[in-house]
C-alpha cells in the first residue's frame, strides 16, 4: 500500500499527492467550479454543487470510495475518486474517474493519478476496472488504453449538458486477471 502524502514531479513542478480529507473541501469546491463542464459529463454526479462533494466526503468515510488529491502549494490541481459498491452485484468492479486542472494537463499528472488508482484499486481486491468518459476526451482515452483498458460500450445520448445537448459516454473497462496473466506469460510480472 502506498503512503500519502508523496512528491511526484509533473514536467519541473512538484505536486503533493494526499488522501482527500475534510481539511482538502474548500480547495476541492474550488477545484470542481475551474473544471469546464463538458469535462464533469462522465461522471453520475455534478461535483460543482457543494452538497455532492460533501456526499464524496462522506462515501469516503463510509469506504464506497477512495479518493486522491493532487496539491500545488494550497490549490487542488487533480483529483481521483476509486468508486466501489461492496454490498453490489458488482462488489468486484471498481470505477476510476479522474479529473485534471486544465493547466496540468499534459504534464503527467494524469498518468501519475490514474497508475495510483489502478494500485489502490488492485490492491483493495478489484477484479474489473472501468471507466466512463465522453467519446471526444481523446487524451484521456488514450491513456486508460495505454494501461490496457479497452473499450467495452458507447451509450448513445446517455448525459445532458447544461445547455440541454446529449452527448455520448464511451464504457472502458480492464479485467486485472487477465491483464495479470498476459504479464506473467510475457515475463513482466513483479515476481
Amino acid at each position: 500500500m502506498t503512503d500519502y502524502p508523496m512528491t511526484v514531479d509533473c514536467d519541473g513542478t512538484p505536486i503533493i499527492l494526499t488522501q482527500f480529507e475534510a481539511v482538502h473541501l474548500g480547495a476541492v469546491k474550488a477545484f470542481a467550479q475551474s473544471l469546464p463542464s463538458h469535462d464533469l459529463l462522465f461522471l453520475a454526479r455534478d461535483i460543482q454543487h457543494p452538497k455532492v462533494i460533501s456526499a464524496w466526503l462522506d462515501s469516503i468515510a463510509d469506504g464506497e470510495i477512495s479518493s486522491l488529491v493532487a496539491l500545488d502549494g494550497d490549490k487542488v490541481v487533480g483529483a481521483t475518486a476509486i468508486v466501489r459498491d461492496p454490498m453490489g452485484w458488482s462488489a468486484h468492479v471498481s470505477e476510476i474517474r479522474i479529473l485534471i486542472s486544465e493547466e496540468m494537463r499534459g504534464k503527467g499528472l494524469g498518468r501519475i493519478l490514474l497508475q495510483q488508482s489502478f494500485a489502490t484499486a488492485v490492491e483493495s481486491g478489484a477484479e474489473k476496472l472501468m471507466a466512463r468518459m465522453t467519446p471526444d476526451q481523446r487524451g484521456a482515452i488514450s491513456l486508460f488504453e495505454e494501461m490496457g483498458f479497452r473499450g467495452e460500450a458507447m451509450l448513445r445520448d446517455h448525459v445532458r449538458d447544461r445547455d440541454g445537448n446529449v452527448h455520448d459516454l464511451a464504457i472502458l473497462s480492464l479485467d486485472v486477471a487477465h491483464m495479470e496473466a498476459q504479464h506473467s506469460a510475457f515475463g513482466l510480472s513483479d515476481g
